[in-house]
């Protein structure tokens, strides 16, 4: 999911405010505090290439009575006479054929740089984001903030969840007793294990709808006022909107959370929901250079280290906030 067109605070300086078509950031950058202006920037002048100096005109003959006509220049491929540039000799600002297409930087000329990507003249590998002047937060941090948060989430559902467990365990008793006194006594049967209870689907799905109703309102609504649950208030971590440092707002934080709290319906289904959150943790390994879960692409956020002694972000009078469109 890519972010609409638009003006934004570039991330990688915040003092100053560009336009992103979609694909990268297009035209020159304006103050942070200026109005933009309605639509992209308009494009820049392009410099005339200039024309290369003409060959000198060979002097005529010895006893001629008249000059002979200027030489033509040499077509692009042939040697170069005197005087001219060849292939590749073109200095800065000058325009002609050269290893990597005609003009100063190629065919189209310098582009639109993404984020973390090195200046063209920059020597070196790109440096790491900086989204509205803070640190991306690392991985080990985002791991354990949702480790803590799980252990909380856990605890909930021990209260909540407890009594519809233990029914459910109630209903695979016998499967799992027959089970263990087949391992204990090494017995090699054939025929099949008892069935569980019928109430046993009914519970596991009760099971489940209670966790994700438990783990939804335990983290959309603090993430939607601060960008933080507990977990990520003690690591230090925040969940920011790409375009501004701001809260999250209820459907932004609706969305977050979704990608990653839904699937656990589906564990029902051969734990298949267990593997849709693993692939889902581990994501931001894979992301460059924002280091986005996939649960952050889809809202459009990113996770940022904040200091110790940074103010928190003031939540918004209404559901939606500013952050909920980009």
């Amino acid at each position: 999911m890519s972010v609409a067109p638009g003006w934004y605070i570039d991330p990688a300086e915040p003092e100053t405010r560009r336009y992103w078509d979609g694909e990268g950031w297009l035209g020159a950058p304006i103050p942070a505090d200026a109005t933009p202006p309605e639509g992209p920037p308009p494009p820049e002048p392009v410099e005339p290439p200039s024309a290369p100096p003409a060959a000198p005109a060979p002097l005529p003959p010895a006893g001629a009575g008249r000059p002979q006509p200027p030489a033509h220049p040499p077509a692009y491929g042939s040697p170069a006479g005197p005087g001219q540039p060849g292939p590749g000799q073109y200095g800065p600002g000058q325009y002609g054929p050269g290893p990597t297409g005609f003009g100063p930087h190629g065919p189209q000329g310098p582009g639109p740089q993404a984020f973390g990507a090195p200046h063209p003249g920059w020597a070196g590998p790109p440096t790491d984001p900086r989204p509205h002047g803070l640190p991306l937060a690392s991985f080990g941090s985002r791991l354990g903030a949702r480790l803590i948060d799980f252990g909380i989430v856990f605890l909930l559902n021990a209260l909540v969840n407890g009594w519809f467990v233990w029914r459910y365990l109630e209903e695979l008793s016998p499967l799992l007793r027959e089970a263990q006194r087949r391992v204990q006594s090494q017995e090699r049967s054939t025929e099949p294990l008892p069935p569980p209870g019928e109430q046993s689907g009914m519970l596991l799905v009760v099971i489940l709808l209670i966790a994700a109703a438990l783990w939804l309102a335990y983290e959309v609504p603090s993430m939607a006022a601060t960008g933080q649950t507990f977990g990520k208030r003690l690591t230090g971590v925040r969940a920011v909107p790409i375009e501004a440092d701001q809260p999250l707002g209820f459907g932004r934080a609706l969305r977050r959370w979704s990608t990653l709290g839904l699937p656990t319906l589906l564990w029902y289904c051969c734990g298949l929901g267990l593997v849709l959150q693993f692939v889902d943790a581990v994501s931001p390994l894979f992301d460059h250079p924002l280091r986005q879960a996939l649960h952050d692409k889809r809202a459009l956020t990113v996770v940022v280290q904040v200091p110790r002694n940074a103010p928190r972000p003031t939540p918004h009078d209404r559901a939606d906030s500013p952050g909920d469109t980009p």
